[in-house]
């Protein structure tokens, strides 16, 4: 459903649904990511945390295209793709090189 609003919005629909289902995404995307990141949390502070990290995610979008006199939909919809597929990434990343310096350290040293 958000990822319909994306498309939506990208090739400019007419659509009643375009509206909603564009915030929706704009919400889900970095929440989403900012979810992925905090692992630690219960389900509930995750939920919360990575809503309210997603409002401010939008809105520092929106200041910085405004600030620079380039707002638009489009615009605002790659930002935000862009922005949560690099959170993504860097919890990826992040998952792998933990991952490996935990298994380094769970095998023992041969003494020779």
């Amino acid at each position: 459903m958000a990822l319909t609003g994306a498309l939506l919005a990208l090739i400019d629909a007419a659509s009643p649904l375009r509206g909603p289902c564009t915030l929706l995404f704009l919400l889900a995307a970095p929440a989403v990511a900012l979810a992925a990141a905090l692992r630690g949390l219960d389900a509930f502070s995750r939920a919360l945390c990575a809503l309210a990290g997603s409002v401010v995610v939008n809105m520092l979008v929106a200041q910085g295209m405004l600030a620079v006199h380039r707002w638009s939909v489009r615009g605002g919809v790659v930002a935000m793709t862009v922005l949560s597929l690099l959170f993504l990434l860097l919890v990826v990343l992040r998952e792998r090189i933990s991952g490996k310096r935990t298994q380094d350290r769970a095998t023992p040293a041969k003494v020779v």
